[in-house]
């Protein structure tokens, strides 16, 4: 809008100075003179004033540009911390997820030996119960026998083997006999053998 007062007042200037130069008038060129210095000096005052604005707007510009790419940077940080946050965040409940799991697979093993605990105490008195006159006779006649045959068997082997080490006076000698191939009285005869006639 100002521009357009300055281009008016401009070609009113140009019309005095033709209208000047048609009438020879020396008063009025001097005021066309005057209006034309006063033309350029506010001229120059708005280029000044607006060289000036702009030279504001620049640095604004400028400023509001970094400030933008600092913003930007910033925004970048963040949304790569929160997609960190975010991560560690899914590992621990991965890991409390896990670990629940885990906890409770203990609590149910913890419990099924306690049960089986249970049960084992449950069977040993009842096993007690029912040794306790058993043992202590199979014991003493196991003892009486050892006394007098000097044999120690071995009791984890086939059921139609005898396996065992008779213990002498100088020797110890192996026993191992089959049984099934052999007559009972023989079997008897040659254990029989083993054991000493001195007392």
């Amino acid at each position: 809008m100002a521009q357009c007062h300055k281009f008016n007042d401009l070609m009113e200037t140009g019309e005095g100075l033709v209208d000047f130069i048609n009438s020879h008038q020396p008063e009025k060129l001097r005021q066309v003179k005057d209006e034309h210095q006063a033309l350029f000096d506010n001229h120059m005052k708005t280029k000044k004033i607006v060289t000036q604005i702009l030279k504001d707007v620049g640095e604004i510009e400028e400023r509001a540009g970094q400030m933008l790419l600092d913003m930007e940077e910033e925004k970048t940080s963040r949304d790569g911390e929160l997609r960190s946050l975010g991560e560690q965040l899914r590992q621990a409940a991965a890991k409390s997820q896990m670990a629940d799991s885990e906890l409770q697979f203990l609590q149910r093993e913890l419990e099924s030996l306690r049960n089986t605990e249970h049960e084992l105490g449950t069977l040993q008195s009842e096993v007690d119960e029912d040794t306790t006159e058993v043992i202590p006779s199979a014991i003493y006649v196991a003892q009486v026998y050892y006394l007098i045959t000097k044999i120690k068997w071995e009791y984890d082997t086939q059921p139609n083997v005898l396996k065992g080490v008779h213990y002498g006076a100088d020797l110890a000698t192996p026993i191992n006999i089959d049984t099934s191939t052999r007559p009972r009285s023989d079997v008897s005869d040659q254990l029989w053998g083993f054991v000493s006639t001195e007392w």
